[in-house]
């Protein structure tokens, strides 16, 4: 995409990440016990299974094992339960990853709120280094892509430059809270 032209930017004099305040914080990690480790692990790897059967295998009562799920939950620990897709079967076979240079000085928060905006961004991620964002993208085609970028994504004022890249084999992910929780802790 060639360089944009310089736009005014709206408080240009204040830092660009200063007016993220409703974006999340690191939380402070919260005390885990074996058991907590235990349940976080076995959810990981079927977040169906039932309190019942968590209890059977733990070798405790079903209600103990309730009450540490939901103070796992009230704690921020366990933030919701999901669905893996097939992105193929499901029609959006491309991830696409999108390199984002913001104008300088240009607040980053209306960047985040347009680009939120768009259906196809699977997360955005505010980095450092020479960009300042890394979106990834789940599109049908390359015509779905061409159209994202030209008529949304490039169209987005505070925009300077972005690069594509396409993800050319995916590696299924591993079940990362079970390799960094099933360990002793620390």
């Amino acid at each position: 995409m060639p360089p944009r032209r310089r736009v005014a930017a709206p408080n240009a004099s204040t830092a660009p990440l200063r007016d993220l305040t409703d974006v999340p914080v690191q939380s402070p990690p919260v005390p885990l016990d074996d058991v907590d480790r235990q349940i976080l692990v076995l959810l990981s790897k079927d977040s169906r299974r039932s309190q019942r059967a968590l209890a059977r295998e733990l070798g405790m009562s079903a209600p103990a094992v309730g009450e540490r799920i939901a103070r796992l939950e009230r704690l921020g620990v366990i933030r919701g339960y999901g669905v893996r897709l097939d992105w193929s079967a499901a029609g959006f076979p491309m991830t696409v990853y999108l390199t984002i240079t913001a104008v300088q000085g240009y607040q980053q928060r209306e960047l985040v709120a347009k680009l939120a905006l768009i259906p196809e961004l699977e997360g955005l991620d505010i980095v450092t280094g020479a960009i300042d964002m890394l979106a990834r993208l789940r599109v049908r085609d390359h015509l779905h892509l061409r159209q994202l970028l030209m008529d949304h994504i490039w169209q987005i004022e505070g925009v300077q430059r972005t690069e594509t890249m396409l993800s050319l084999v995916e590696i299924a992910p591993k079940n990362l809270v079970a390799e960094l929780l099933s360990g002793p802790p620390g």
